[in-house]
């Protein structure tokens, strides 16, 4: 079992930056693919950015260019650096990892952007 734990999530005005970070319990990070997602309020989950195994990097468009997701392997943290935020960024944001056979979730961290 694999522990994922998100932090970094608050309140920020708009065009400010936060960065979260998703701490695994076990060294998975480079071993499983990490991604993570948001959910707004009457809105689907959705991938906001994601890091294979390999270290290959993907991002929704929404995001492209205002979010880095980055990883460090010797603390097995997942890190997603959000700058220019917007009022629509405005959700809870969970790490996932998978590795197609098993799919562990964070509890989620609430991004709040003002506008």
């Amino acid at each position: 079992q694999v522990q994922l734990v998100e932090s970094g999530g608050g309140l920020v005005q708009a065009g400010g930056s936060l960065r979260l970070s998703c701490a695994a319990s076990r060294s998975i990070i480079s071993r499983y693919d990490m991604g993570w997602y948001r959910q707004a309020p009457g809105k689907q989950r959705e991938l906001v950015a994601g890091i294979s195994s390999v270290g290959r990097t993907n991002y929704a468009e929404s995001v492209k260019g205002r979010f880095t997701i980055s990883r460090d392997i010797a603390k097995n943290t997942v890190y997603l650096q959000m700058n220019s935020l917007k009022a629509e960024d405005t959700a809870v944001y969970y790490c996932n990892a998978n590795n197609y056979a098993v799919d562990y979730w964070g509890q989620g961290t609430q991004v709040t952007v003002s506008s």
